[in-house]
């Protein structure tokens, strides 16, 4: 008996420490624009660094959504629209759910079975899984998604440990209550799905793998879905993508004019034999910094405006990707956003005509496209597993005119030094 209960604790902490394990990468995405991300990743990193050595792991670190560029189909667009709308629904049920729960055992309700609890018995794991999904949509490493798939697999068991606890608390009563009810699902859903499965050994073993395996699966597919959406512009061993949309015009015209500005050049930033991926943004697009480290005012974690970063990204997720720094700074301080991004502009434009709703500029962040096959690669195999990122340097230009204004060498990391960070 006591081995059966020290095998069953174990069990119980083995799954609370997946469950734990999830929240802590699916919560990276807080941490990394918030002032404790150095300390987070001094612990972290080298686990991300172990797995981004080995090609067998590397994908885990992966992302397979867009994040930095705006989703450039309706299709993404949905996608990232339900990833809010699933965080703040999963939070908000929780939050009802378990107020339910834990006001029932302080006034001594007996079985909850009101609100949700009338239609599902686990409405709270279903919550928190919801809240799971649109985290991995926010942020989609692979490894958020892998984590979430061993979450719903543990959330699955404890459930069944919880329905055995109150049969043998409540009896008949409690078995009353599952006949009228689903596990996670209303119980005709319920009842159509455990049909295929008709043996609970089975469903022990098929129900997790199954829940897994579309996971991954799906993560697999959106990933390809997202590079085959990308308009990539290409021109010799150079491939540009723009971070916004409506810049997908603008952007066979820059990489022509910078590949003018570098023929010939003595000291050229760009080696024929290599290959380079350049990414066409506003001179003071917010997430630059994750590809290069191009200056103190894109590093997110130094901007100690955490919660409104959040609470802007979740509720504005694309308005949110277009405002500068100075933007939401001016938010914060109830100041004229243009007079803010003009006297903060990177570029050191500061024209009074000039409207930044129009502007003409734009940086152009380039990175070496390191690989182990000989041919050149372009398009979406730069944004291959196996393929490593380093940055170079960053171009600024007028898209009008053609003009480049600045050119500046970057040092060979990010913003976040080694943390493996989105390509797309």
């Amino acid at each position: 008996m006591k081995t059966f209960s020290l095998a069953k604790l174990t069990s119980r902490l083995i799954a609370q420490c997946s469950i734990l394990v999830f929240f802590i990468t699916a919560l990276e995405i807080i941490i990394m624009i918030s002032p404790f991300a150095f300390f987070f990743y001094s612990v972290f990193n080298p686990v991300f660094k172990f797995i981004d050595h080995y090609p067998v792991t590397k994908w885990l670190t992966s992302f397979f959504l867009p994040h930095m560029i705006l989703p450039p189909t309706s299709f993404l667009v949905v996608v990232r629209i339900l990833g809010s709308i699933l965080i703040v629904a999963g939070l908000f049920t929780f939050v009802i759910c378990a107020s339910q729960v834990y006001l029932g055992k302080i006034f001594k309700w007996g079985i909850v079975d009101k609100g949700l609890y009338r239609l599902i018995r686990h409405p709270q794991y279903l919550a928190l899984v919801m809240w799971g999904f649109g985290m991995c949509i926010l942020w989609p490493r692979f490894i958020v998604l892998a984590s979430l798939s061993v979450m719903v697999v543990f959330y699955y068991f404890l459930a069944k440990d919880e329905e055995r606890r109150m049969m043998a608390r409540y009896g008949d009563s409690y078995r009353k209550y599952m006949l009228k009810t689903g596990m996670f699902f209303p119980r005709f859903i319920d009842e159509r799905f455990w049909a295929l499965i008709p043996s609970s050994l089975t469903r022990n073993i098929i129900a997790p793998l199954l829940a897994v395996s579309t996971l991954m699966a799906s993560g697999f597919c959106l990933r390809e879905i997202t590079l085959r959406s990308i308009p990539f512009v290409t021109d010799e061993n150079v491939t540009l993508v723009s971070i916004l949309p409506e810049d997908n015009k603008l952007g066979k015209n820059a990489l022509d004019n910078i590949l003018k500005t570098q023929h010939g050049k003595q000291g050229s930033l760009l080696i024929p034999n290599k290959d380079y991926l350049a990414y066409l943004m506003p001179a003071d697009y917010i997430m630059q910094g994750m590809i290069a480290n191009t200056g103190s005012d894109f590093h997110l974690f130094k901007q100690h405006n955490t919660l409104t970063m959040i609470t802007e990204w979740v509720v504005h997720p694309f308005e949110h990707l277009r405002s500068s720094p100075s933007l939401h700074m001016a938010k914060m301080h109830n100041v004229s956003p243009d007079f803010a991004r003009r006297h903060h502009c990177p570029i050191g434009i500061n024209d009074a005509n000039l409207q930044c709703n129009n502007c003409p500029f734009r940086r152009v962040i380039i990175v070496e496209v390191d690989h182990a096959t000989d041919e050149h690669l372009s398009g979406s195999g730069l944004l291959s597993f196996n393929t490593i990122r380093i940055p170079i340097c960053y171009i600024d230009l007028n898209t009008s005119t053609g003009e480049i204004v600045n050119i500046n060498k970057v040092e060979k990391v990010t913003a976040w030094q080694e943390v493996p960070t989105p390509a797309i």
